[in-house]
């Protein structure tokens, strides 16, 4: 699958990531580098491969900010955290529980992803939502209903529409548009 992957350490010149004005530096040099749409849906991997430490500030300003303003203006870029090590991951952890969201991180290796996890927590809807999209790897809300809305009690495509949209929203799945039709599928295929 392809995906496009932003060095952090290259782009915040240090091991130590610190701060809120740091950590929106790093968001707007984030931009800068990413400023050039995808033509279809695809993950921005912020690989923190080399970072010693990132402090809960500097992530809300740098990595949830970027999140937000991306989800926020429709773009194709879907941000992950990427070769985080258990400092940085507890530090993001701390950022997604206070702010109620979610981030998937993932371990690359070769150029290939090996590992995947959410940080966060969403909820038990939004959270068998997301494992019904991954293990169809890819759907649209008429299938989830279909498939799973006797089962779930949920009948309703609005009912099953709201849910992937928030996980749209989030950051967690990827949206296709297919005419007034929206398909949608899991940010990294084939795993889960």
């Amino acid at each position: 699958m392809r995906h496009v992957t932003i060095p952090i350490k290259d782009l915040a010149g240090t091991a130590i990531l610190s701060g809120a004005v740091n950590g929106k530096a790093a968001f707007a040099a984030i931009i800068g580098k990413s400023n050039r749409e995808p033509e279809e849906p695809t993950p921005l991997l912020l690989d923190f491969d080399g970072i010693e430490v990132a402090t809960a500030s500097f992530l809300r300003e740098a990595v949830f900010a970027l999140k937000s303003y991306m989800r926020a203006s429709n773009s194709r870029f879907y941000p992950v955290a990427a070769n985080i090590n258990a400092a940085v991951h507890e530090e993001l952890a701390v950022v997604a529980d206070a702010r109620g969201d979610a981030l998937f991180a993932v371990t690359i290796e070769k150029g290939e992803i090996v590992e995947q996890c959410l940080i966060g927590n969403l909820d038990p809807k939004q959270a068998m939502t997301l494992e019904h999209v991954t293990a169809l790897n890819g759907t649209d809300a008429g299938t989830l209903m279909t498939k799973y809305g006797a089962e779930e009690k949920t009948t309703s495509t609005t009912a099953w529409n709201n849910r992937l949209s928030a996980l749209v929203s989030r950051g967690l799945i990827r949206e296709y548009a297919q005419g007034r039709a929206k398909f949608y599928r899991p940010l990294f295929e084939g795993r889960q």
